[in-house]
């Protein structure tokens, strides 16, 4: 059984950093396109960045451009979201994802962990 576990988040004030991961059991990742999705809120859950098999590729959402991060670390079988120069609109619950696809769809993704929050103070 494929299990995801997010870690890393918590309360910061704008401006500051956070570094998610997501621990991977019961599958290897290196099969596995890694996403990074979030939901505030009142809102639908909506793409931040994914990363293809092997780190050669990633792709951000434009709200989180230049300020986030997304790796890979096979070996270790998980997958990073580094956050910086947060604001409070990143306020929202991240989940990470496993897919089969270089997608920004949620339906795309296979694979999900129970999120973790992240809080951004002004």
């Amino acid at each position: 059984q494929v299990q995801l576990v997010e870690s890393g988040g918590g309360l910061v004030q704008a401006g500051g950093s956070l570094r998610l991961s997501c621990a991977v059991s019961g599958h290897s990742i290196s099969t596995y396109v890694m996403g990074w999705f979030r939901q505030a809120p009142g809102k639908e859950r909506e793409f931040v960045a994914h990363i293809s098999w092997n780190g050669g590729r990633s792709y951000y959402a434009d709200s989180v451009k230049g300020r986030f991060t997304i790796s890979r670390d096979n070996g270790k079988n998980t997958a990073y979201l580094q956050m910086n120069s947060l604001k409070p609109e990143d306020t929202a619950v991240y989940y990470c994802a496993g897919g089969g696809a270089l997608s920004t769809r949620l339906g795309d993704f296979l694979s999900w962990g129970q999120g973790t929050q992240v809080t951004v103070s002004s």
